[in-house]
């Protein structure tokens, strides 16, 4: 059985070596879809019961791990010297150091690395990271699949 839950959650980047305007410091409106493949739970008196994973704690696992670290930051690539200087230079300034440029194909292989830990099999049903689609705008995404 596969489940998926969506969440939202804002942040800035740049393509440094793009040849248009993603080059530029600017934001998106990301959307990210987790889908768990799993076996639906059968135990009378579980609060699970009948389910692969509460949705409710999808969300919670996604936000504590990647949303909130991600949400309202600024994600730049560690070889981006000239932004990341000016971006340390803000006190306080909520940014993201990444090992890659923040494409939205970089970006979904590190949330599926970062979420795939956060997701085991706790509830004996085969639970696991399947796939992560994220959205870099309504008409634009990647996916991060299991192979």
């Amino acid at each position: 059985m596969l489940i998926t839950r969506r969440l939202e959650f804002d942040a800035g980047h740049r393509i440094p070596d793009h040849k248009s305007q993603c080059r530029h410091l600017h934001g998106h409106r990301y959307a990210l879809e987790i889908t768990l493949a799993g076996d639906v739970i059968r135990r009378d008196g579980d609060a699970a019961n009948g389910m692969v994973m509460d949705f409710s704690e999808v969300k919670a696992l996604a936000k504590q791990h990647l949303v909130d670290v991600w949400d309202h930051a600024f994600l730049v690539y560690a070889g981006d010297a000239p932004v990341l200087g000016f971006l340390q230079s803000m006190p306080d300034h909520k940014t993201v150091v990444l090992d890659c440029v923040p494409t939205a194909e970089n970006l979904v292989q590190k949330a599926f690395q970062i979420l795939d830990a956060a997701y085991r099999d706790t509830y004996g049903n085969h639970l696991r990271l399947q796939q992560v689609r994220l959205y870099e705008t309504p008409n634009c995404w990647a996916d991060a699949v299991r192979p």
